[in-house]
């Protein structure tokens, strides 16, 4: 750190009061206060303590050689101090304006005192670098102050939460998009093989009825109508007190009296006779067992063990026994002798009743 020289002693003769001619020997002058004279102004010099003045004159240029030299002076707030020296010290006192770093400092006011200027405060300065020729200075922080270099870290910290967050959103966006494409896809994906489930199923059902169909038509040709011209009357399970059980038990097919009557399957005939209010009924058991009956006819054309096949002439309508009128009573019973519907089993053999 650079230092100030010291200012020169002021040689003063201690016989300095006397005559004028008179030789005079020089010393180091003590000023006191019977040997200083009175300081024009408001300014005094204090009692000396421990030989040394504490004047505000030797504490000013303290103060201002150590923010010339240095630059490491904390006096930020303080307020300026007037300086005032005798004259016979300030005539041997170096021109403060040519110290370094100091005369910048400095002004003159309009009666010749020396003041110092205002100052920026010591946080907004910085200390130049050594440039090499051992003088430092003072210079203004512009853009590289504290308070710029705040703001841009302020700033890139910013920037950098606001990039982080966008990121975040980006690949939170991405992840719903994605998540999104693969519901979608699986949707498309179950769609797609429910319609082909779907056309299977129908494939199949549609196959099957073509099987059926096929089989019932292969059926139809060795099952027969029992009548080709007919009416039907009174269907299976039709309830009345026309007959004893309370429901018609069979399938009525009106017909004029004498039209002849068909075996529905070839079969043997396990009865033919006359059976109370059925009349003249026939039995017509079939391969599997089960056995069609026929009542009510006019007339019996086959005998008991019989065989027929399909389409033969077994007997004729007629209306004997409980009738109103001439007509078939077809009855079905299964092997086990439950009965069904006739219209339903007809049918089933593929045939159109």
């Amino acid at each position: 750190m650079a230092s100030n020289k010291p200012a020169p002693e002021a040689p003063f003769a201690t016989d300095y009061f006397g005559d004028e001619g008179a030789e005079r020997t020089w010393e180091e002058w003590n000023p006191t206060e019977d040997s200083v004279r009175p300081v024009r102004g408001r300014h005094r010099v204090l009692k000396q303590r421990g030989g040394l003045a504490r004047s505000s004159t030797v504490l000013g240029v303290g103060v201002i050689a150590a923010v010339g030299a240095g630059g490491i002076a904390t006096a930020q707030d303080k307020p300026a101090v007037s300086i005032s020296l005798p004259d016979s010290i300030s005539d041997n006192l170096p021109d403060a304006k040519s110290l370094p770093g100091v005369g910048s400092l400095m002004s003159d006011d309009a009666d010749g005192d020396a003041g110092i200027a205002n100052a920026a405060p010591l946080t907004a300065m910085t200390v130049a670098a050594d440039t090499g020729s051992g003088t430092t200075g003072v210079a203004d922080q512009g853009s590289s102050s504290a308070g710029e270099a705040l703001r841009a870290r302020i700033l890139q910290q910013a920037e950098q939460q606001q990039a982080e967050a966008d990121a975040e959103a980006k690949a939170a966006a991405e992840k719903l998009a994605a998540e999104k494409a693969a519901s979608e896809a699986r949707k498309q994906q179950s769609e797609a093989e429910a319609k082909v489930e779907a056309e299977k199923r129908k494939a199949e059902e549609a196959a099957a009825a073509k099987a059926e169909a096929d089989r019932l038509a292969e059926l139809a040709k060795s099952y027969a109508v029992p009548l080709s011209s007919y009416t039907i009357t009174s269907t299976f399970g039709q309830s009345g007190s026309m007959w004893s059980s309370g429901y018609h038990t069979g399938l009525d097919f009106a017909a004029p009296t004498g039209t002849p009557l068909k075996a529905v399957h070839g079969g043997t005939v396990k009865s033919a006779g006359w059976s109370g209010s059925y009349g003249y009924h026939t039995v017509l058991e079939l391969e599997d067992g089960t056995e069609v009956s026929y009542s009510h006819q006019s007339s019996i054309a086959v005998s008991v063990g019989q065989k027929v096949g399909t389409g033969d002439v077994i007997g004729r309508v007629g209306a004997t026994g409980n009738v109103t009128g001439p007509h078939l009573h077809l009855e079905v019973h299964t092997a086990s002798g439950d009965g069904v519907d006739p219209m339903a089993w007809l049918r089933g053999m593929g045939l159109s009743v």
